[in-house]
């Protein structure tokens, strides 16, 4: 049995927001991120008619799941495949439409514990950082080859690093004498590039260009700004779709996702409201949630989750 642990984030207020959509009988819950299977095994355990397909890109993880959730066969699906793939998934399975998805997004415990991973810069191992962890560069790869002006791009607006040019100088420089392999190098030349007084606060000064390089080795925005669209277009009138995100960047993309289809295209002065532009999403939360206190000090993984989520309630123009 896998010796990996998955303390779902927010997981009854996931719950509690899919409740209307996936409790009658039939339903199929999407969940586009499956790990290792936390979320899932907690709904099919709740909700015992209903129908999960489980989709990760990750190879190992997905392994794990399906040992974890064997006991509730034939009422899980397994996909191989990146969350932008939903559509296509689901077409292989012959639904045509579900009734609830959800995204737990960011890295899994067990891609964050298993240090020949490389995606934790608080234990030296190998710059890799691939979420399928077969295929595509690394971020040893981005390091050692992306020029100046697409290293400091990457680490200014996906690791929201204000010293984005110090530290890709440093890298460059630092690169020219040994090619990087490790994570420890890196977050030695990092931190030098940093100034002290901006160190002293804030936690490891790496974590802002270990952020980057993942997002940047994995094309995870890129995907999620295709796959939140590809989603909604697979909800069933009144499905419901919950976003657990982990930073403003996909929280940004998710915000904007959902606005476009909650908000009318009729200037308000109109008297009437074509049915073409009415919205066809309904937002289920106030902005994004977080995490109690409570839950925070039990799982440090939801420290800084912002939660999002909509009910469809009529087509899309």
């Amino acid at each position: 049995m896998s010796t990996f642990t998955h303390v779902p984030v927010l997981r009854q207020r996931c719950l509690d927001l899919l409740s209307p959509a996936i409790s009658a009988d039939g339903a199929v819950l999407v969940d586009a991120t499956l790990g290792l299977g936390g979320h899932t095994e907690s709904a099919l355990l709740e909700f015992p008619n209903l129908r999960v397909v489980g989709i990760d890109r990750d190879p190992e993880a997905l392994a794990h799941s399906q040992e974890r959730l064997a006991r509730f066969a034939p009422r899980v699906d397994f996909a191989l495949a990146v969350y932008d793939e939903i559509a296509e998934v689901l077409a292989n399975l012959s639904i045509s439409h579900v009734q609830g998805i959800l995204f737990d997004l960011g890295v899994s415990s067990m891609q964050i514990d298993k240090d020949e991973r490389g995606f934790t810069y608080s234990r030296n191992a190998p710059l890799d950082m691939r979420m399928n962890g077969t295929s595509g560069q690394t971020a040893a790869d981005v390091v050692n080859t992306y020029d100046y002006a697409n290293l400091a791009r990457i680490l200014r607006e996906y690791g929201e690093e204000r010293f984005a040019s110090r530290v890709a100088n440093a890298i460059i420089r630092e690169r020219e004498v040994e090619p990087f392999t490790t994570s420890d190098r890196l977050v030695t030349v990092v931190r030098d590039a940093i100034p002290a007084a901006t160190r002293r606060t804030g936690g490891n000064p790496a974590k802002r260009t270990f952020q980057a390089l993942r997002i940047e080795v994995n094309e995870e925005l890129s995907v999620l700004e295709r796959a939140i669209p590809t989603a909604l277009d697979c909800l069933d009138m009144d499905g419901r779709i919950v976003v657990l995100s982990y930073h403003s960047l996909e929280d940004r993309i998710v915000k904007n996702s959902f606005r476009l289809g909650t908000e009318s295209k009729t200037p308000v002065d109109m008297p009437f409201v074509p049915e073409s532009d009415k919205p066809w999403l309904k937002l289920l939360t106030r902005g994004s949630e977080s995490a109690s206190d409570v839950e925070v000090s039990e799982n440090s993984r939801a420290t800084s989750v912002r939660l999002r989520a909509a009910q469809r309630v009529g087509v899309a123009a």
